[in-house]
């Protein structure tokens, strides 16, 4: 009977230890300016055959990493085979929008609020990294450990999900009750067994699918279910080759990334604007005007766009989408950049450029369609050339 009381009595107190550990843990974390901490342990991901399916389904697009980095991610061990534990975290980059009217402009171009600051990447793996810094010094003993920051092969929002920071909503993002769903999440994988220690998890989307109605290229296929190669995050950053045709109107004004899924959310109505300084927006980040990206040369955007998730397009995918908005314009004024941009180096461009003079259909847009016909050699160009052309002559535009 001894025994067995001594026994209990160390997992007890080993247990009182974990949550001693756990809660400094959790504290320094919101130090750092963590907004959600939940620690799980270093389990299998519980949704990995529904993200196998997803795969399966072509739902990934041309993001064919994912499926190279499939069978790292059904197990944490296969990352770190040290680890007992996952640490996941949640930074909140929520930013007021100071003008919503320029927003409506056409002639502007909208960026997601996700990249109006610094890159994030490298604004939480450094946090994460002084949190493990912080935690080996307490334990005064290096452990093993990896840290994640949205572009890991891990399952973050599984994890984030079982550690109560949320749960997946139809537009698959992670939803606080308390806090919505403007988060980046991120996690350390770490050679400690710290238990269990999770948010209490309220909250659903219930009934609601207004994300689902105001998506305006159907990429939301069914509840927590997004066909990539319809989503305009997708194709305004991940793709990088042309835009499908008849997707190219639902992007608007839309240059970089989409935030309408998150917006019309009811739950974001609570978002708080965040503290991270490094996250408000960059000068010229915030609604830039069209035309002034159109001329910007190779040097001008690594200078602009130095530290910022929008480098990701490179300057290619950047005027791809910038010429697209402009051609969802309709606006004349857009006409003459568009001159410009048909002359560009990249075929990627001058082929947007020639839809968007299409979509515009003045008499000054088809003479520029006509006369960069007779000397383009790109066959892609060339098709979109007469496509736009076509499109002109049916709505009778005189030359």
């Amino acid at each position: 009977m001894y025994t067995i009381l001594n026994e209990m009595t160390k997992i007890n107190q080993l247990e009182l230890k974990k949550t001693q550990l756990n809660q400094w843990i959790r504290k320094q974390a919101e130090k750092m300016g963590f907004d959600l901490v939940g620690i799980v342990p270093a389990d299998p991901p519980k949704l990995i055959d529904r993200y196998r399916e997803w795969l399966n389904l072509g739902y990934a697009g041309e993001m064919e990493y994912l499926h190279r980095h499939f069978p790292l991610k059904q197990d944490p061990k296969n990352l770190l085979p040290e680890v007992k534990s996952v640490i996941s975290l949640g930074l909140n980059y929520y930013t007021v929008e100071p003008d919503a009217v320029r927003k409506l402009d056409p002639t502007r171009g909208q960026i997601s609020r996700y990249a109006w600051g610094e890159d994030y990447h490298d604004v939480i793996r450094k946090r994460l990294k002084r949190l493990v810094k912080k935690i080996e010094k307490r334990l005064k003993r290096e452990t093993k450990s990896r840290v994640f920051v949205d572009s890991g092969p891990i399952l973050e929002r599984d994890y984030a999900q079982t550690a109560g920071l949320g749960w997946i909503g139809k537009n698959t993002n992670l939803i606080n009750w308390q806090k919505g769903s403007w988060y980046f999440l991120a996690e350390i994988l770490i050679s400690l067994d710290l238990g269990v220690d999770v948010l209490p998890a309220r909250g659903s989307c219930g009934s609601c699918t207004l994300c689902i109605e105001a998506c305006p290229t159907d990429a939301i296929v069914a509840p927590n279910q997004v066909d990539a190669r319809s989503c305009i995050s997708y194709l305004t950053v991940e793709l990088k080759e042309a835009i499908p045709m008849d997707l190219r109107p639902g992007l608007g004004n839309l240059i970089f990334g989409c935030d309408i899924c998150q917006e019309v959310c009811p739950w974001n109505t609570k978002s708080q604007p965040t503290s991270v300084k490094e996250f408000q927006p960059r000068k010229g980040n915030l609604l830039p005007k069209l035309a002034d990206l159109i001329g910007i040369t190779q040097n001008e955007f690594s200078q602009k766009f130095k530290g910022s998730p929008i480098k990701r397009t490179k300057r290619r995918g950047l005027l791809r989408n910038v010429v697209v908005a402009m051609g969802n314009s309709k606006d004349p004024s857009m006409v003459e950049p568009l001159q410009s941009a048909i002359l560009d180096v990249e075929p990627l461009v001058r082929q947007h450029a020639a839809w968007a003079l299409g979509q515009i259909a003045t008499p000054l847009a088809k003479t520029i369609l006509k006369k960069k016909l007779q000397n383009e050699k790109n066959i892609e160009v060339i098709i979109e050339i007469e496509s736009a052309l076509q499109i002109i002559e049916s709505e009778n535009i005189k030359d």
